[in-house]
């Protein structure tokens, strides 16, 4: 007989097990060149890891839980977001599905299963210890903080980045990516969350072969709203520019530092991530309102976003 705990468990281990793969990575010259684990996306061969399990090779091996190993493309690699797509030469994949980080709780329990040290279908299990936690990410000389990022107790080792994170119905909630080490913290692992946005970005990747991304030319953060505006709008805070690049959309717009943005096109803003998650593809090169509060008073400034290179 086994426990509640135990049969949760052990119910989204016999449930992803089979979705989830090593990765070994290799050159032109066909040597090894690093290993991760990934999931099954789609039964035709699609499967979502990690950008830096990947970096720059071009493709690799993958081997199932049942001892079967395909060859693999990247089709796709976004570092900013640590996210990358792979096609499998195989038709006959058990797909994940995909869950909503953004209804995560912290204490609630999750299942992490990749293949650590090269142990395909390794299980481990915790709980969701922090949200809303960010991870620097680089890509060249852009560099970009993934938010929303999930924090976990369950054990991740060397080899699990790319590997599946799944709530209690069996539901990947996010990529594993990195391990938390001293002096932070012991025992304690990172995943890029999956939601709204990263679902769209493994679609652009594996349409594509990357993610196009609007670009402002700001750098800003939270900022409290002053108490008249905050009880007008109904919130209790914004995004303040802080630094505007010489050049950019955002200064050619009229945007200087102090100024407070508090939407995008009427979509709220209340932190410096969601100001970057609203510059999206469809943005680029097209007219977006911006509401921000500049001495005290609401304004509408009107920018037309460049593409980050």
């Amino acid at each position: 007989m086994l426990d509640a705990y135990s049969a949760v468990v052990t119910s989204v281990a016999e449930r992803l097990t089979p979705s989830v793969m090593n990765v070994e990575l290799r050159n032109t010259v066909g040597r090894r060149t690093g290993t991760g684990s990934a999931f099954a996306f789609s039964s035709d061969g699609l499967a979502v890891t990690s950008a830096h399990v990947v970096d720059e090779a071009g493709g690799g091996v993958a081997t199932l839980a049942d001892g079967r190993a395909f060859d693999f493309d990247v089709v796709g690699s976004d570092p900013l977001s640590d996210l990358a797509a792979l096609r499998l030469a195989a038709d006959d994949l058990l797909p994940v599905a995909l869950g909503n980080a953004d209804q995560l709780r912290v204490g609630q329990l999750v299942v992490a299963i990749g293949s650590p040290l090269g142990f395909a279908g390794t299980v481990t299990a915790g709980v969701v210890s922090a949200l809303g936690r960010s991870l620097p990410t680089r890509q060249g000389k852009n560099v970009r903080l993934v938010e929303n990022v999930i924090q976990t107790d369950a054990a991740l080792h060397p080899g699990n980045s790319g590997g599946a994170l799944a709530d209690s119905g069996g539901r990947v909630v996010g990529v594993n990516t990195a391990v938390v080490g001293a002096p932070i913290g012991q025992g304690l692992g990172l995943a890029v969350p999956i939601n709204r946005i990263t679902r769209q970005i493994i679609s652009s990747l594996i349409t594509e072969g990357r993610n196009r991304r609007a670009y402002l030319g700001v750098a800003g953060g939270i900022r409290p709203l002053p108490p008249r505006m905050a009880e007008k709008l109904g919130r209790s805070e914004g995004v303040e520019v802080i630094e505007v690049v010489p050049g950019s959309p955002a200064e050619l717009a009229g945007l200087v530092p102090e100024d407070i943005v508090v939407s995008v096109d009427g979509d709220i803003i209340h932190s410096a991530g969601d100001l970057q998650a609203s510059m999206t593809s469809s943005r680029i090169r097209h007219q977006v309102e911006l509401e921000i509060i500049r001495n005290g008073a609401l304004q509408r400034v009107t920018v037309v976003p460049s593409e980050l290179n």
